[in-house]
């Protein structure tokens, strides 16, 4: 072998010892994401399942009528009860047909069966607003915000915005693609025995 042919051949084997690190911090990193990935599946997932078992809902406040304790932009959990089990005090969901729900708290629930056979009476305030609710709602069922969380609305916003979402799903399917993309085993092979 000529010196320029071991020089040749040694660069060669230079190039893949130093191209191997990174490949394993690239394989590393894709494996790590993908993880965090099958991780946030599987946890979106049980969120579709707890929510459907246990009538949870996730709301959004537009307004500030429950301010200073739930902002307007503050993200809510729900789930739906009895009208006759909300007590005073507690911040519930009452859906208002034709026009959006009203969530504020509870001030007075009472038996209506005259007019529904499990239904109830119940007088809301705002936190914020200086006059309760200007009509009774007579309801069977609300729903009882059992969690929220200020500023979240925004990023849940945010995220729910058709570009993002685009972007989104757009790093998943080249993620997923170069997850299940064929190697060559030869190449691999060759590069462990150098």
């Amino acid at each position: 072998m000529t010196e320029t042919s071991e020089g040749l051949a040694q660069g060669r084997h230079r190039g893949k010892v130093r191209r191997r690190p990174m490949r394993k911090v690239l394989g590393w990193l894709g494996e790590a994401l993908l993880t965090l990935l099958s991780i946030f599946g599987v946890v979106c997932v049980g969120a579709v399942i707890a929510a459907y078992i246990f009538g949870v809902n996730i709301m959004m406040f537009k307004t500030g009528s429950m301010s200073p304790g739930i902002p307007a932009g503050s993200v809510a959990l729900v789930r739906e009860i009895p009208a006759a089990e909300a007590e005073i005090g507690d911040v519930i969901t009452v859906e208002r047909p034709g026009q959006l729900p009203i969530t504020h708290r509870v001030i007075s629930n009472e038996s209506d069966p005259e007019n529904l056979p499990n239904g109830q009476i119940i007088e809301m305030k705002g936190d914020d607003n200086p006059n309760p609710d200007p009509f009774p709602y007579q309801v069977e069922e609300v729903k009882l915000l059992f969690w929220s969380q200020p500023e979240l609305g925004h990023v849940v916003a945010g995220l729910a915005d058709p570009r993002v979402l685009g972007i989104v799903t757009m790093l998943a399917a080249l993620i997923v693609t170069w997850a299940f993309w064929p190697r060559s085993v030869g190449q691999d092979e060759k590069s462990e025995k150098l």
